[in-house]
């Protein structure tokens, strides 16, 4: 599958690269013919940080926000995100005038949570979710109901990749969209006309890899 991967390069920032496989995988909740490999981008220090100097770039500096909330493995580019929104003059509330990087925990039950050592760093708090993608907008709803649940302010959704402008209802800031994938496609599990036309799926894939079958 590796050799068949193609880089892409953002147009703001030559260094924030993704990875991208033709083919046909199975995500938690549909059918994709791209597979985004944001494996080295969350974990490499010059495309994490070329990343969130992309991101950054939405955010006014009337903005406050206190907390980072990183979904999806993305701590590494929320840490450098938070060091860019710090530098670039975005102000938080919090009284040591910085900001959080945290990710929710899920329980056995499947639910995100925070734990009570955690919440102070949510509740009352001007929160930025980063994701790695945006498609289903399945997970965006999940943790935007967990975050309000325990008191925070969603004041932005940012992402790697995203298949739409919006999802949930919200803006989405991203660094790659469905234009610069070509023939991006997601379909419903029983909607799909790859497994129609009878043809094996590659992978199980999530925002931390794939699996080969």
């Amino acid at each position: 599958m590796e050799s068949r991967a193609t880089k892409i390069h953002s147009k703001v920032n030559q260094n924030a690269i993704i990875r991208v496989i033709p083919g046909h995988f199975a995500t938690t909740h549909s059918h994709i013919n791209r597979y985004v490999d944001m494996t080295i981008m969350k974990s490499r220090k010059s495309e994490a940080e070329a990343a969130a100097s992309v991101l950054a770039r939405k955010y006014s500096t009337s903005t406050y926000i206190d907390t980072i909330i990183c979904m999806d493995g993305c701590e590494v580019i929320g840490a450098y995100l938070a060091d860019e929104l710090t530098k670039s003059g975005i102000m938080s509330l919090n009284q040591h005038q910085t900001m959080y990087v945290v990710s929710p925990e899920m329980n056995p039950g499947g639910q995100l949570i925070f734990r009570d050592n955690m919440q102070m760093m949510i509740t009352g708090k001007h929160c930025l979710l980063l994701l790695a993608s945006a498609t289903t907008g399945r997970t965006i709803a999940r943790a935007l109901e967990c975050i309000q649940y325990y008191g925070g302010n969603v004041v932005g959704i940012s992402a790697i990749f995203s298949a739409s402008e919006q999802v949930c209802g919200r803006e989405i800031n991203y660094i790659f969209g469905k234009d610069d994938i070509a023939d991006y496609k997601t379909y419903e599990a029983d909607k799909c006309p790859m497994c129609a036309k009878k043809e094996r799926i590659d992978a199980i894939v999530n925002s931390y890899g794939y699996s080969k079958l």
